[in-house]
């Protein structure tokens, strides 16, 4: 008589990954978790919102983290009907069939009023890469306390900011530091800039506009005019515009003349920024991959008129708004916002870095203490760790 063959037990997680950044991270954290459990005993299941890397790792979006990434009243407002329609479709799988345990990256306008819904299912919250509340809504750290299980974060200075505010807080280190190369490898990729046309006396000005639409539509425009303003007085000036995995270079290359003389580089970020030697980086996650490759580069953020005058009425600006300098607690990189974000400033900035090496190695020596700063590698596993604690799993 064969032997009875035990069904495999099917754990359902939900994942809301809707930037960029962060379904790099969930990508990592699906990976971390299939390989911490046995699969012939467990199947694990993971829906929400993702990349489409995460769908090559058997994903299942409700809707897509390009679709998702809005910045901007005016965009939000235009797209409120579908990220409506993606919210209730989510809650409603999760009454239907309830996930073990919902994994929330960044994200916050969607995902508090998500862990709200899920509170009242019983379904553990772990919310993965804290929104930025320490900085700009400080009130929402009660939203944190009702509706999230676990929260992990990613940044040292956020466990001080949590444990005053009574939050029990997990700090797992940054997983982008799993991905940084080594130093012998970044020399290996700078060298590589010479398969693009670039000779060993040339100075290369990176361009990185951001990943959202509607960053390539704000920055992009003032970043090429600058670019060539540059190259008319620095002879042996090469630009490269750095593009996204996930971003579209055939649209990119139409909203670029060709009278402009530029190098486009689509790669992984960590194997075109080690190729530059000074970065025009728009706000976010790449500011702090520059920075622990030790590029000296001026940040730089726009958004629409009406989105600036809300966040300059409603929310306290923070003393910095670039990731490298939020770390270091001191303004090492020059940062400019909105108005400040004109031609004329942004090229004198970097005209200034262009001409003075003392300037350039001044950065590079703070933006070195970024590393030892951001906690040591294995933070995707301490979140594996935490998911599997929430599902009620021995670790």
């Amino acid at each position: 008589m064969p032997e009875a063959v035990t069904p495999r037990i099917t754990e359902k997680y939900l994942v809301i990954a809707a930037e960029a950044s962060s379904a790099k991270y969930a990508e990592m954290l699906i990976e971390e978790l299939r390989t911490t459990s046995s699969e012939a005993a467990t199947k694990k299941e993971f829906f929400g919102i993702g990349s489409a890397e995460m769908q090559k790792l058997g994903f299942r979006a409700i809707a897509k983290s390009e679709d998702m990434a809005l910045v901007g009243l005016k965009e939000v407002v235009k797209h409120l009907p579908y990220i409506r329609q993606v919210f209730k479709s989510i809650v409603n799988e999760c009454k239907v069939d309830r996930p073990k345990v919902a994994i929330l990256l960044d994200y916050p306008d969607f995902n508090f009023r998500l862990a709200k819904e899920l509170t009242k299912l019983k379904i553990p919250v772990i919310y993965y890469i804290s929104p930025q509340i320490w900085a700009w809504r400080k009130s929402r750290v009660e939203l944190v306390k009702k509706y999230v299980t676990q929260l992990a974060v990613i940044f040292p200075f956020e466990v001080d900011f949590y444990k005053k505010q009574g939050v029990s807080v997990h700090f797992v280190g940054h997983p982008i530091l799993e991905a940084l190369p080594s130093a012998n490898e970044r020399q290996i990729l700078h060298d590589e800039r010479s398969r693009y046309g670039v000779l060993p006396s040339d100075n290369v000005l990176a361009l990185m506009p951001g990943s959202r639409g509607s960053e390539i539509q704000n920055h992009l425009d003032v970043q090429l005019k600058v670019a060539s303003r540059l190259q008319a007085e620095f002879s042996n000036l090469k630009v490269m515009l750095f593009v996204a995995p996930t971003q579209n270079v055939t649209t990119l290359k139409a909203k670029i003349q060709t009278s402009t003389n530029i190098i486009i580089v689509q790669r992984d970020p960590f194997e075109m920024i080690p190729m530059a030697d000074v970065v025009l980086c728009a706000s976010g996650t790449a500011t702090l991959m520059v920075g622990l490759c030790q590029k000296p580069m001026v940040i730089m953020y726009k958004v629409s008129r009406m989105t600036a005058f809300v966040v300059r009425r409603l929310f306290d600006f923070p003393k910095f708004f670039g990731l490298p300098n939020l770390i270091l607690d001191r303004l090492v990189s020059p940062e400019l916002f909105q108005e400040q974000a004109n031609e004329s400033v942004i090229y004198d900035k970097l005209k200034g870095l262009l001409n003075n090496p003392s300037e350039r190695e001044e950065q590079r020596v703070e933006l070195a203490k970024l590393e030892n700063l951001l906690g040591s590698k294995g933070a995707t596993r301490r979140v594996a760790s935490l998911v599997a604690t929430a599902g009620g799993d021995q670790v």
